[in-house]
């Protein structure tokens, strides 16, 4: 395997090895031996887009690249036999050649190089020269492309956006004939919770429609590249080939025309990606370029491996064991998800190089970060900067799973919290307010159980650089279901929808919760991602259509589709300053959302019967309003000493 690098002028260079030793052979040859237990069942398939390689070459990872970069630098990766007996050179004005490594695998190059100010769309010729016999000497046409129009300042996800997560296996199946693949294990299998359903990027386009007319205004899907994992496939978290769309969802070409497609009903695409492991069926598994490719690892220990502990808290742990804080981020999630390690420099420099060509090539508008605290800080930084220096105004979510937001504040750009990193990750799922907020509608009001408990939540928003900036979620595909959470309780479901589409930050709702949509049981993840209804021939109910519907899904899809639509324009939200009243533990909790020019006031009320409100107390909120128009009802209050919170419901008031 070559691969062509570009510098990110990492401090991590000096890691490289530029030259082969007896003892790296060794352990090359050590390391194949583990890696004869490792079961392969994915297409060996080219690179993306992939033109026509030479014989040497198996692949060339990425297949083109883009002039015009503010920072030129990229890493190309080719694959072939004994390739590193070659040497490279690029004869050209528009890519300059500035480095070759090699590693203890004979099988790959690294090549640092970058566009010229000269460069131009067009291709260029990589010369490659064998060390020994000038007859095999070979050279590969490489396409430099021309980037979108004002590409670098492309509008990422924000706070006029509500993002629609989709699990593509289980949302709409629009080509049956790429159910199952030849050529992969893990087949179509409806009735198991854990299979392939067949659900697809071809559905997802037939029902584009759909989504623009709920009101979402951004999609992210889990995972689509390939997973040629042998079961359990189909979440896509396994990733197999990171520049390879699998067949079973559709092609690159296909992600592709979806963003287009996505983007004239004005829907931002968001692409899910995992730096912190890989499938152990990923193609590199079998012919790594050094033994210390992903952690546990080495010559000496080759075919070891640790399960992490979780224990995201020995980052900030003045008193963590550096044993502790090893594990949490070195550790496997589980034995079929190698941990890569991000502290070789070419790996890192692959990763980075890979999200700045699905940025381009797919045209995306954000991307979520999977297991983001897991991946080392050193490369993180690395990452988010180079992304966001790129493009300014793009947008990256990541996953911090916590529920301490001392924890997840941590990680968002310019935060004020300790820490011995830079960061410019600009956004993190708040689940801190998605624990809380079920809490807080679930539990009996007290001094220090109810609403109280999300109030002082979001008292402590001091700690984000930006909480605006924050994703906000009732519910997402690694839990169950929020109509669940809330017990069932379908005005606590309404009253928890309301409060994530009106608080501060960006709003992200699993497909499904539209409708309520309960998990099966015995509620594990394969039944949190059941099908969505309509979205397979026969299905009896269809939730696209509204036919079928029963009652209660058919009420959620109306009240939901009101709410999103009216967000959709209500600038107040989108960039409004937020006030909260204090709760007094009788089960009512009420904010504002305001501008110059705008208020709206959100009444919560957890009670049987209605409820007093105290005017008195939110007077300076009220100053100059006389009524409130519920945005869902159309319904008229009066803003005086008589008026009510209504029972067992939530109200979002414009004032009049």
């Amino acid at each position: 395997m070559l691969i062509l690098k570009i510098s990110f002028k990492s401090s991590l260079k000096s890691m490289k090895c530029r030259t082969r030793t007896l003892n790296q052979l060794l352990g090359s040859l050590l390391l194949l031996l583990f890696l004869q237990s490792v079961t392969v069942s994915h297409v060996q398939a080219q690179s993306i887009n992939a033109q026509s390689l030479p014989s040497q070459i198996t692949r060339l990872e990425p297949s083109n690249w883009w002039v015009g970069f503010k920072d030129p630098s990229f890493q190309i990766m080719v694959y072939g036999k004994d390739i590193a007996e070659y040497n490279v050179s690029i004869p050209s004005v528009e890519l300059n050649l500035h480095e070759v490594s090699t590693t203890s695998n004979s099988n790959y190059l690294f090549l640092d190089v970058s566009t010229t100010t000269e460069a131009v769309p067009g291709t260029v010729n990589i010369e490659f020269e064998h060390v020994g016999d000038a007859k095999e000497s070979f050279s590969v046409s490489y396409p430099l492309l021309e980037r979108e129009a004002n590409s670098s300042n492309r509008e990422g996800f924000n706070t006029q956006d509500v993002i629609y997560l989709i699990t593509p296996d289980r949302f709409v199946n629009g080509d049956q004939s790429n159910d199952s693949h030849p050529e992969y294990v893990d087949s179509f299998n409806r009735e198991d919770p854990y299979g392939r359903h067949g659900g697809d990027i071809e559905g997802i386009i037939q029902r584009l429609d759909y989504i623009k007319d709920m009101g979402f205004t951004a999609l992210w899907l889990n995972p689509v590249l390939e997973n040629a994992m042998d079961e359990s496939s189909y979440h896509g978290y396994a990733t197999t080939d990171y520049y390879k769309t699998d067949p079973r969802y559709g092609s690159n070409e296909l992600y592709q025309t979806l963003s287009k497609e996505a983007k004239k009903r004005g829907i931002k695409l968001i692409m899910d990606q995992i730096m912190n492991h890989s499938g152990s069926n990923h193609w590199w598994m079998t012919d790594p370029p050094s033994p210390n490719w992903v952690h546990y690892q080495t010559e000496a220990t080759v075919g070891d491996y640790q399960v992490t502990n979780h224990r995201r808290t020995t980052l900030t742990d003045p008193y963590a064991s550096e044993y502790d804080t090893k594990l949490f981020t070195d550790g496997w999630f589980v034995p079929v998800m190698p941990d890569l390690n991000q502290g070789h420099p070419l790996l890192a420099d692959y990763l980075i190089t890979n999200s700045l060509w699905w940025i381009e090539y797919a045209g995306l508008a954000g991307i979520r970060h999977d297991t983001h605290p897991y991946v080392s800080k050193e490369f993180l930084t690395e990452w988010t900067c180079r992304v966001m220096d790129e493009y300014p105004s793009f947008n990256i979510v990541g996953e911090e799973w916590g529920v301490n937001p001392l924890i997840t504040a941590k990680w968002q750009r310019g935060g004020v919290v300790p820490k011995d990193f830079e960061s410019c990750l600009p956004s993190l799922m708040d689940f801190p307010m998605q624990v809380t907020l079920v809490d807080a509608l679930t539990k009996k009001e007290n001094w220090d159980a109810g609403w109280i408990e999300l109030y002082e939540l979001v008292s402590l928003d001091y700690l984000y650089p930006d909480p605006m900036n924050l994703v906000v979620l009732p519910d997402n595909h690694d839990m169950e279901r929020f109509i669940q959470q809330v017990g069932g309780d379908l005005d606590l479901f309404k009253m928890g929808l309301t409060y994530v589409l009106t608080t501060r930050g960006i709003p992200q709702i699993y497909y499904g919760t539209e409708i309520a949509m309960e998990s099966l049981p015995p509620h594990g993840h394969g039944e949190f991602r059941r099908d969505f209804p309509g979205g397979w021939p026969g299905d009896e109910v269809n939730a696209f259509e509204g036919r079928g519907l029963n009652a209660v899904e058919a009420e959620i899809q109306d009240f939901s589709r009101k709410l999103l639509n009216w967000r959709k324009d209500a600038d107040v939200v989108h960039h409004g300053k937020m006030m909260h009243f204090a709760p007094k533990h009788d089960g009512v909790y009420v904010f504002f959302r305001f501008n110059e020019n705008e208020s709206i006031m959100v009444v919560l009320n957890k009670n049987e019967s209605a409820v007093s409100l105290d005017m008195e107390q939110m007077q300076e909120r009220l100053q100059g309003y006389s009524s409130g128009i519920d945005v869902v009802t159309g319904e008229e209050y009066s803003l005086d000493a008589s008026m009510k919170a209504p029972p067992r419901q939530a109200l979002i008031l414009r004032l009049e």
